[in-house]
């Protein structure tokens, strides 16, 4: 069996492959790499074969699956004793794996973790997907060490740690490979959002841990899938936010914190109407709709958890509101929260 497979979900990608395969064949060791293709209808088979046949390996999906489709349907697939789910656009660095690969190693209760995630353009500050490993708080509402809703810490090698944290990244993903198949892999009705949040919180649930390690870095260009700016990640956003809520609060908590997000939902939109930006505020109200729509269908999924899991209550929420935080007091960086 393969120890460790780095495995790069593509669809039509082809520039990102060519752009950044050779960093991960440079610096990935004995790791296997696999090109799990989604369908693509551009040349990016026909660049790995030409380019990169000797160090990377294909698997070709039937359909364009999605995100969570995708990995799915390839991780399944592949015999390895640890995953990397590793975003095409994202650049690796020298030492990149080993550092996490021991931290998994080194205690049965840790199931996945994270590097440094910093942005591509601009090499000194976080990047939004994942920084320095992911939170929530009080009402469900993510949100990154280095990076709290849109604002990115310059990096200063304040997060060079090891720490426990909430979520990790699904930009550049490490997990045991049996426990991501025993839990059910990725949510595919997210189709490309918050899965990895999802996945994560089933993760605490079960009894497990999910770290970042500060030893290991990699460089994420982002919005390889969605663009901040596009109005389908917008409500993807918030309907994924709102199942997660169903799946995964106690009963107790539901009651009061699904209304709280649903106004709040409503003041965003708001905002994105002052902004200007119409498209995003009508995608709230289709998110609104679609959750309500896919309510019967989260519910059967909270059950199923509910019977396996059991546990709601997980180590490292951030025990306050986010939104009061940032908007009315102020506090953008990650150190200044109370």
């Amino acid at each position: 069996m393969t120890e460790v497979a780095v495995v790069i979900l593509n669809y039509n990608g082809r520039n990102f492959l060519k752009q950044f395969l050779p960093s991960v064949i440079q610096f990935s060791g004995h790791a296997k790499i696999i090109v799990a293709d989604n369908a693509s209808n551009d040349d990016s088979i026909s660049l790995i074969e030409s380019e990169f046949a000797t160090h990377v390996e294909v698997l070709r999906i039937d359909r364009n699956r999605g995100y969570c489709g995708g990995y799915n349907f390839a991780l399944y697939k592949i015999q390895a004793e640890y995953f990397v789910l590793l975003n095409s656009d994202v650049e690796v660095t020298e030492g990149w794996i080993d550092p996490i690969i021991n931290l998994l190693k080194s205690d049965g209760s840790i199931a996945a973790a994270q590097p440094k995630i910093l942005s591509f353009h601009q090499k000194n500050k976080f990047e939004y997907a994942g920084a320095a490993g992911g939170f929530i708080d009080l009402l469900g509402y993510p949100f990154c060490r280095g990076r709290i809703f849109t604002n990115l810490e310059d990096d200063h090698n304040q997060y060079n740690d090891t720490r426990e944290v909430f979520w990790a990244t699904g930009a550049c993903l490490f997990i045991k490979a049996e426990i991501f198949k025993n839990y059910g892999g990725l949510d595919e009705d997210f189709f490309a959002h918050m899965e990895e949040i999802d996945l994560c919180w089933r993760l605490n649930r079960a009894g497990y841990k999910v770290y970042y390690e500060g030893k290991s870095k990699v460089y994420h260009v982002g919005g390889g899938t969605l663009s901040s700016s596009n109005p389908r990640k917008t409500h993807l956003n918030f309907k994924n936010g709102l199942s997660l809520l169903i799946k995964h609060m106690a009963p107790a908590e539901l009651c009061w914190k699904l209304p709280a997000r649903l106004m709040l939902d409503w003041f965003a939109a708001g905002l994105f109407l002052i902004h200007g930006k119409s498209a995003d505020a009508k995608a709230v109200l289709v998110a609104h709709l679609d959750f309500f729509k896919n309510l019967r269908t989260d519910i059967s999924k909270r059950k199923m958890l509910a019977e396996k899991l059991r546990v709601f209550r997980v180590h490292g929420v951030y025990r306050n509101l986010l939104p009061v935080q940032y908007f009315l007091l102020g506090r953008k960086r990650f150190g200044d929260l109370k």
